[in-house]
C-alpha cells in the first residue's frame, strides 16, 4: 500500500513539472530570450563635446543624391556624431549655386550638382536629425590640384602665389593662391559671407589651407613691396624658414584670421568659426599657420589640429605636443582623427587607442576624417566609441 502511494505521488510530481514546462513554453512562444547588453547602457562621453566628421566630394558619393544624403545623416547619427563638417568649396568649385564663383570664373557650382543644392539638402536632413551642420571650405587658399592653378589662376593670373623663382607655388600637388593679396583675401571672405548669409549653417570652417600658404610663398610683387615698406626697403631673405620671415608672413595671416572671425560674427553672433590647422609647429614652418595665437586671441570658437598618424606612439606624441601649445580654458581643442585615407582604414583597435589617448589627455571630443571611413567602421562607432572614458 505504501509503495503504491509513493508511485502515485511521483507520478503527480512529474505531471505537475511537465505542465509547468508546457506553460512556460507557451508563454514565451515566438519571443527571443532577453539579452543583457554588454557594458554600460548609457554612453559615457560628454554630451556637450564636439563629435564631428568631415564630409567631402573626393572619393565619396555622400552628397551625390538626396537618398545618399539621408543615408549619410542616418549613419552619422548612429555613430554618435553631433557635428557635420560639409565641404562647400574645393578645387575651384562650390557644391551650392554661387554668384561669387559665377562672377569669377563663369561657373556657379560643381557641374555634377547642377539643378540641385546639396548644401541646403544636408542642412535640412542634418537638422531634422538634431545634428549641427558646418560649412567647410576645404581648399581655402589652394586654387586647384595639379592643374597649374586651374580656372581661378586662368581668370586671375596675378592671384598666383609665387616662390623665389617667380614660379607658381605648388606643394604636395596643390596649387596656391597668394594668401597675402587683398583681392584673394576678399574673394574668400565673399565666399564665407555668401554661405553664412544664405544658409542656416551652424558654423564655418577653414583647415590646413585657410588661412594658410606654403612657406615657399611670399615672393610676388605685392608681398615683397609690403615687406620692404616695413624693413627699410630691404628684400625678404631667400631662406624661407628664417624665423623672422616666417613670423612676418604668419602675422599677415593672423590679421586675416581676426578679420574673418569678426566679419562672420557680425553676420550672426552664434555662428561658430572653427579651424582645423596642421599640428603646430609644423603648421607654422610649412604653412604659416600660427594657431596658438588664434586661440590665445579669441579669433576662433574651436580649434581642431589634424593629428593624423598611423600608429599610437606617434599619435600620442603629436597629441601631447598640441596640448603643450594649448593654453585656453574657454576655447575648446578637439583632435582631428584620421579614420581613412586612400586605401588606408584605421583598425578598430587603433581607433580605441586614439580615443582613449584623447580622453586621458583631457580632450572630451574629436572630429574624424572622413565620412567614408566612419561608414566602414560603423560597428566600432556604435559598439565601442560611446563607452570610452
Amino acid at each position: 500500500m505504501l509503495q503504491r502511494c509513493l508511485k502515485i505521488v511521483r507520478a503527480i510530481g512529474i505531471l505537475l513539472l511537465f505542465a509547468m514546462l508546457i506553460s512556460g513554453c507557451k508563454k514565451n512562444a515566438g519571443e527571443d530570450p532577453p539579452v543583457r547588453p554588454p557594458g554600460p547602457v548609457e554612453p559615457v562621453w560628454d554630451p556637450n563635446a564636439m563629435r564631428g566628421v568631415w564630409i567631402t566630394t573626393t572619393a565619396s558619393t555622400a552628397l551625390d543624391n538626396l537618398d545618399n544624403i539621408q543615408a549619410t545623416v542616418t549613419a552619422c547619427k548612429k555613430a554618435g556624431i553631433n557635428h557635420l563638417f560639409v565641404v562647400v568649396y574645393n578645387n575651384a568649385r562650390t557644391i551650392y549655386p554661387s554668384e561669387v564663383m559665377n562672377r569669377l570664373i563663369g561657373v556657379r557650382q560643381l557641374e555634377k550638382f547642377s539643378g540641385r543644392d546639396p548644401l541646403k539638402e544636408i542642412i535640412t536632413a542634418g537638422k531634422a536629425a538634431g545634428l549641427k551642420v558646418h560649412a567647410w571650405f576645404e581648399y581655402g587658399f589652394s586654387s586647384s590640384y595639379s592643374a597649374q592653378g586651374g580656372s581661378i589662376i586662368r581668370a586671375k593670373p596675378n592671384w598666383a602665389a609665387l616662390d623665389q623663382n617667380r614660379s607658381l607655388v605648388v606643394k604636395n600637388g596643390f596649387d596656391w593662391l597668394n594668401a597675402f593679396d587683398p583681392e584673394v583675401q576678399q574673394f574668400m571672405i565673399d565666399l564665407f559671407k555668401e554661405v553664412a548669409t544664405n544658409y542656416d549653417v551652424d558654423g564655418v570652417q577653414g583647415d590646413d589651407r585657410l588661412p594658410a600658404v606654403p612657406s615657399s610663398a611670399g615672393y610676388d610683387d605685392y608681398t615683397v613691396a609690403e615687406y620692404k615698406k616695413e624693413h627699410s626697403n630691404a628684400f625678404p631673405t631667400t631662406n624661407i624658414k628664417d624665423p623672422a620671415w616666417l613670423k612676418w608672413r604668419a602675422n599677415r595671416l593672423n590679421g586675416y584670421m581676426k578679420r574673418l572671425y569678426t566679419e562672420m560674427k557680425s553676420i550672426r553672433s552664434t555662428l561658430q568659426v572653427t579651424m582645423s590647422p596642421s599640428p603646430y609647429p609644423f603648421s607654422l614652418e610649412e604653412y604659416l599657420q600660427d594657431w596658438p595665437t588664434w586661440v590665445d586671441s579669441g579669433w576662433v570658437d574651436a580649434v581642431i589640429p589634424q593629428c593624423y598618424r598611423y600608429e599610437i606612439g606617434p599619435y600620442s606624441t603629436t597629441l601631447q605636443q598640441q596640448k603643450s601649445y594649448y593654453r585656453s580654458s574657454t576655447i575648446p581643442l578637439y583632435p582631428g582623427v584620421l579614420v581613412k585615407s586612400g586605401t588606408y582604414v584605421a583598425s578598430a583597435g587603433f581607433l580605441t587607442q586614439m580615443i582613449q589617448a584623447n580622453r586621458n589627455a583631457g580632450f572630451r571630443g574629436e572630429v574624424f576624417f572622413f565620412y567614408e571611413g566612419l561608414k566602414d567602421a560603423l560597428p566600432w562607432f556604435e559598439g565601442q566609441y560611446p563607452f570610452i572614458k
